[in-house]
């Protein structure tokens, strides 16, 4: 995010708190922090737009194609750059977006120890799946409880995306313990490898919520490792009304849910699965 930062000419104190920033082409430039919204006197031009996406492609958009038909491209950091733009199919399949007109910067903080009472007041049994709207602090608490518990489990992380672990070069950016990180793997590989060859405890991943990930998920229960994950929904109405998560809310001890954006990373409320339906 260095080279962004310098392109927009954002000083260090508003960075500290920014949660997103937000280009759009002949657009002003919009900052979002934890309690407030603003745009400032920077407008993208189309060459601009550009630029910017060859600094999140490290100037080789080829080798960011994967990620491009994604949708997204992570950063060095655990930074996420959501890109808009012209979708090109081949059949039913995205195979590259062109003319980029947005990008949507997703900001990651690392807040060592903010897992801390939530472990010790919530039971981990099965394990724990953690709720909450986008920028809540789902992915903040996960990496923070597997640095937690790596010091007396063995852990392992499925970093999907990178923003977990936040590998560069081989090496996690992120402090996630001694957890073992499987960077890059579909939640489907990255459960069958860590369950083949590693023997985890319990297993910790980012936002479930396909078919596919309830099987990676059941699997792992019924091997005898615990899974730790989150999920996009803001309270108990929402995750009941998700088919894939009601199923599955029964193979963990304990549902977390997180505040807003203003409060990220609080915890609301901790409810044990056994009452979730009374």
């Amino acid at each position: 995010m260095k080279r962004i930062f310098e392109r927009l000419n954002l000083p260090p104190q508003k960075r500290i708190r920014l949660q997103e920033i937000r280009l759009r082409v002949n657009k002003p430039v919009t900052l979002i922090s934890e309690n407030k919204t603003e745009t400032i006197d920077r407008f993208v031009s189309r060459a601009d737009m550009e630029s910017f996406f060859r600094i999140i492609c490290n100037d080789s958009v080829y080798s960011k194609q994967n990620e491009i038909m994604q949708g997204f491209i992570t950063l060095k950091g655990g930074h996420r750059a959501g890109i808009c733009g012209t979708a090109v199919y081949n059949g039913d399949e995205i195979v590259n977006i062109r003319d980029i007109n947005s990008i949507n910067f997703r900001i990651a903080h690392e807040k060592i120890g903010c897992s801390d009472s939530l472990l010790r007041h919530t039971e981990l049994g099965r394990g724990i799946l953690i709720c909450g709207a986008p920028c809540s602090g789902k992915t903040t608490i996960l990496r923070d409880i597997a640095r937690n518990l790596s010091e007396g489990f063995r852990i392992a992380v499925i970093d999907s995306r990178g923003e977990l672990g936040s590998v560069y070069k081989g090496e996690p950016q992120n402090d996630l313990g001694s957890s073992f990180v499987l960077d890059g793997y579909s939640k489907k590989d990255g459960f069958d490898h860590a369950l083949r060859c590693l023997a985890p405890d319990y297993i910790i991943c980012d936002e479930i919520g396909t078919n596919e990930d309830a099987c990676s998920l059941e699997n792992s229960i019924n091997s005898g490792a615990g899974v730790i994950c989150s999920a996009h929904c803001a309270n108990k109405r929402e995750l009941l009304s998700k088919p894939v998560l009601r199923n599955v809310v029964r193979c963990f001890s304990s549902i977390v849910f997180l505040g807003n954006r203003e409060k990220v990373g609080q915890v609301l409320s901790v409810i044990n699965t056994n009452e979730l339906h009374a």
